[in-house]
């Protein structure tokens, strides 16, 4: 079972349905995995073992009786912790919700149990969802190099899906905590169009701006895992009613003919030269496949947004937790204390005039969208930095803001697909992400697969 635990999600629930493996094998192979490396990565919260082998139990009589299996049988997945599991604590990284168990589970963790999928566990995040783990917690670490960043806030699952301790796993993204840790840690990450997936039951950062969306190893598995999640949730007012495709249809399309479109100050301007030249070299592969470069200009008030998307979250943020602060500040961190209080305290008029803002980016880059079908950026205007220099980083004045290519599609909505395409000279992953249309996952998928193709990206940070 040594190569069980980098298999694909597909190719995984494909050997459990043909009966060459079993679910309860699958998952025992991934607690003894999790068993020898997570008490190092500290990707989980809790380890879901006893549940998730009577679940597998469960899951092979089914198969043994013959009913109809689900798209995910077997497979274990991840769910990071704001995720409302019934009769378990879900603390969103916090002190403050430490003893909180939902009656119910969020709407995604329900699609993904009536799709066959086994829950091994809740994984990290950092405080409230928001910039750093709580000062009494230790934080993931990244499987390619234990001093770098795992990126925020789905840090756990980003580490967990890297190092081979589930196959796929939940995240959720306000200002780019899904796609932070897949570039960090070498992963898939799609962050879906705003209301593509419901966010009922999943405790907010900023509800205007968190997304839910896949963490896996390859495109085919975001798209398997996102055409379980997605679809309208009449418990969700923001969720869409527009039919869900079959994403897997677009694994191995062409896409000769599309138009790419890139912004290359937005791209390059303060940019470490490694995540540029991956940017260049992803390019280079599709216009060897047909696709037609497109230069534009990013919408400028992404800038604004950028810089003042602490004004939108934190106020929204205080509102998420005003059952709890000031009350109970003492279980506060500082970090998420601070934003709260801006907050609760915002420049006069600053959260309505952001909303002006946005209202304009998005129009404004849903013109660029007439003249394109895809554009393309870094995820992050760095390689995985220091985990120790984080902070420091993002307030050095040469260096690009780290929400740059991050925060504008959290504000306006558009579904963004994260893509690792090989290891720089310090053997960190590269990346880079995909920006479609509003619904224009099934562009990302056909995109994103084929480049994953061609590169052939297939390393791995741990045996």
């Amino acid at each position: 079972m040594s190569e069980l635990h980098y298999s694909s999600l597909g190719s995984v629930c494909a050997r459990i349905k043909s009966g060459e493996l079993t679910a309860t094998e699958t998952v025992e192979a991934t607690l003894t995995r999790i068993a020898e490396l997570d008490a190092t990565l500290h990707a989980f919260v809790m380890v879901l073992a006893d549940d998730a082998l009577a679940r597998a139990e469960a899951l092979d009589k089914a198969r043994a009786d013959g009913e109809v299996l689900g798209p995910l049988h077997g497979v274990p997945i991840g769910l990071k912790d704001l995720l409302y599991t019934e009769g378990l604590p879900t603390a969103s990284g916090t002190r403050v919700m430490a003893d909180f168990v939902p009656d119910e589970d969020a709407t995604v963790v329900s699609r993904l149990k009536a799709a066959g999928a086994v829950l091994i566990g809740k994984t990290q995040l950092t405080e409230g969802a928001y910039g750093v783990h709580h000062p009494e917690v230790v934080d993931p670490v990244n499987p390619w190099a234990a001093d770098r960043w795992t990126g925020v806030s789905s840090s756990g699952s980003g580490v967990a899906v890297s190092a081979g301790l589930c196959y796929g796993a939940l995240g959720s993204d306000t200002g780019g905590s899904i796609r932070f840790p897949a570039a960090s840690c070498g992963t898939v990450g799609l962050k879906p169009t705003y209301g593509r997936v419901s966010r009922h039951g999943a405790f907010p950062l900023a509800e205007s701006l968190d997304h839910i969306g896949p963490m896996t190893r390859t495109v085919a598995d975001a798209a398997r895992m996102l055409q379980v999640m997605a679809g309208q949730d009449p418990r969700d007012t923001t969720s869409l009613a527009a039919p869900v495709p079959n994403y897997g249809a677009e694994i191995g399309g062409t896409v000769r003919g599309l138009k790419v479109g890139v912004d290359w100050r937005y791209v390059s301007d303060g940019v470490e030269a490694p995540v540029v030249q991956a940017v260049r070299d992803a390019l280079d592969r599709l216009v060897g496949m047909g696709v037609e470069v497109i230069e534009f200009q990013m919408p400028m008030a992404y800038r604004e947004l950028v810089n003042e998307w602490g004004i939108t979250c934190g106020v929204e943020c205080a509102r998420a937790h005003q059952a709890y602060y000031p009350e109970q500040k003492a279980l506060y961190g500082p970090v998420l204390a601070e934003l709260i209080e801006l907050g609760r305290h915002p420049p006069a008029g600053a959260y309505d005039m952001l909303e002006s803002i946005r209202a304009q980016f998005t129009t404004e880059l849903d013109t660029c969208f007439t003249r394109m079908d895809l554009m393309i950026c870094p995820n992050m205007p760095y390689l995985a930095p220091p985990a120790a220099g984080v902070l420091a980083l993002s307030a050095d004045p040469s260096r690009a803001n780290g929400l740059t290519f991050t925060a504008p599609f959290d504000y306006s909505g558009h579904p963004t697909l994260s893509l690792p395409v090989g290891l720089s000279a310090e053997r960190l992953p590269l990346s880079i992400q995909l920006v479609a249309p509003k619904l224009g996952e099934s562009l990302l998928f056909r995109a994103g697969a084929a480049l994953e193709a061609d590169f052939g990206f297939d390393a791995h940070p741990v045996p």
